[in-house]
């Protein structure tokens, strides 16, 4: 009875959301006011739509949000934000730009398409980082198409995948052009079999600036209608990645809640990894441990395949290999941060496996520690105004501490010495871009000067092979990283969003030792 009670509530629910569907005629277009969209929205039944909402998944959205974190309009915004910064920098040129007179803009961002690894087997999906961006929507193979006329009247489309009752049978829901216009907030939703004959008709019309970068699309079907459709109109593609990445680069306030939110759950999940080490385990393990208790946290999953590097391995940057059993002197380094609501964190923290540094390992890990807090110190004064800044001033006072303690002559003290001896043993930029990617904005110099709304790391290391003949035996085959996540905020202080993430020697000496004897204990 129950089961029949259920069935006939679920066909009511169903034969509600067809009739609400049956009120937006394609092609869609958003023309009733923002209350009326958002009631409609919180009507519709929620698992029928291709994504999350608040209505389907209310312990991760919050009613007033699209996507964990991030509300309607701030997508709206963004996408008014970089139409009318490019049609701004457009104009500086003043009539003429780019050998055309227009004042018209045309700008084309794809989705990221379903990957396989093997015949049906697909990875998990990931969205592409812009268009989640500028829309909030995760469905695949989307297209977003957004103008600007020479009023300064901004207009986005989005063209979907079609319902289909077969395909939603084995991978599940899609939201359709039907019902994106009042989910994502756009002017108008297409099918996306009609893109090439939209996108011709508009072009044709507009004869807009075209902003696409090529490189950055995973959709073929979209290189192929956009380079039939410029070449048609004889209109020259644009780069737009310089104006997207600019904005990308600066969080807004939603935006540092979600970077100190997926640094936390990193940062805690690592305490727990730390604490729970033991000689004899696999790095494997661990790797397992730390992306399990991340999920556990509700991060989706890992950012990137994580470093976890017993003793020698450690001196291998990019170790990835993750196979080795932990001994009983080894220092353990894990590089691992997560992916919360389409932010990422990226942690470094080396500990021993046996709970006590050796004296070596102590000598080298105070010295990477204290590079690190002068290094924070520096941020926004003199010798830490850039990230190229933060890079060099680094590599010099690296090469002098390993001065200080006897692993480079004392007769090489001038500075271009210093910054060489310090690149040699750590041979890696200090800091990169943080946010939607763990290499954020990657076209953005890092001689740009910071400023509040950037997070980036600060991540110094050191790292000393086996076959570094002119260092003392003891220090050989060690490999030390700090790193952590900062943001300048909105009144220009230095958060560090990983601080809870422990790295005090003393401290983790004391978290290890600890659940050691608590271990035993029981």
């Amino acid at each position: 009875m129950f089961a029949l009670t259920r069935l006939a509530r679920c066909s009511a629910i169903r034969r509600r959301s067809l009739a609400e569907i049956s009120t937006y005629l394609q092609p869609q277009r958003c023309r009733c006011q923002a209350s009326s969209t958002k009631a409609r929205l919180n009507e519709l039944d929620g698992p029928r739509l291709g994504q999350p909402t608040s209505v389907s998944h209310p312990h991760l959205i919050q009613p007033h949000e699209l996507v964990p974190g991030l509300a309607l309009d701030e997508f709206q915004q963004r996408r008014n934000k970089l139409m009318h910064k490019i049609q701004s920098y457009a104009s500086t040129f003043g009539d003429n730009y780019n050998g055309r007179s227009t004042k018209n803009h045309m700008v084309i961002v794809g989705a990221a398409s379903k990957k396989y690894m093997s015949g049906k087997i697909p990875f998990v999906f990931r969205q592409n980082s812009d268009f989640y961006y500028l829309t909030g929507c995760l469905e695949p193979d989307s297209i977003l198409v957004m103008t600007i006329d020479q009023g300064a009247k901004v207009e986005s489309m989005l063209f979907m995948r079609p319902k289909d009752a077969h395909a939603e049978l084995w991978d599940g829901p899609r939201t359709g052009p039907e019902l994106s216009v009042p989910l994502f907030g756009v002017t108008e939703a297409h099918d996306l079999g009609q893109f090439e004959t939209i996108l011709g008709k508009l072009v044709s019309g507009l004869q807009p600036h075209f902003w696409f970068d090529m490189k950055s699309c995973d959709l073929q079907h979209v290189r192929e209608g956009v380079i039939k459709t410029s070449s048609t109109e004889n209109i020259q593609l644009l780069p737009v990645h310089t104006f997207l990445e600019g904005l990308r680069l600066l969080k807004s306030p939603a935006e540092m809640e979600l970077m100190r939110r997926t640094c936390s759950i990193a940062a805690q999940s690592i305490n727990e990894v730390m604490a729970e080490t033991r000689p004899g385990q696999s790095e494997h393990h661990l790797f397992a441990s730390v992306d399990y208790k991340c999920r556990q946290r509700n991060a989706s999953y890992l950012a990137y395949p994580p470093v976890v590097a017993a003793g020698r391995n450690a001196t291998i940057i990019h170790y990835v290999d993750n196979s080795q059993l932990l001994g009983p002197q080894d220092l353990v380094l894990m590089d691992a941060g997560c992916e919360y609501a389409g932010y990422t964190s990226d942690i470094t923290r080396t500990w021993p496996a046996s709970g006590s540094f050796t004296a070596p390992q102590r000598t080298l890990y105070d010295m990477v520690s204290v590079l690190q807090s002068d290094i924070i110190q520096l941020i926004g004064r003199m010798g830490g105004e850039t990230l190229d800044q933060l890079f060099q001033s680094t590599c010099y006072r690296l090469g002098k501490y390993l001065q200080e303690i006897g692993l480079v002559p004392k007769e090489s003290d001038d500075y271009k010495t210093l910054v060489s001896q310090g690149y040699r043993f750590c041979p890696h930029h200090v800091s990169h871009y943080l946010g939607m990617d763990v290499h954020d904005t990657p076209n953005v110099p890092r001689s740009r000067a910071l400023e509040p709304g950037m997070v980036f790391t600060v991540e110094p290391g050191i790292y000393i092979g086996q076959e570094c003949t002119d260092v003392p035996p003891e220090f050989r085959g060690i490999g030390i990283r700090i790193e952590d996540d900062l943001l300048i905020n909105k009144d220009s202080a230095v958060e560090v969003l990983t601080a809870e993430c422990i790295k005090d020697r003393r401290s983790l000496e004391q978290l290890c030792q600890q659940a050691e004897a608590a271990t035993d204990s029981a």
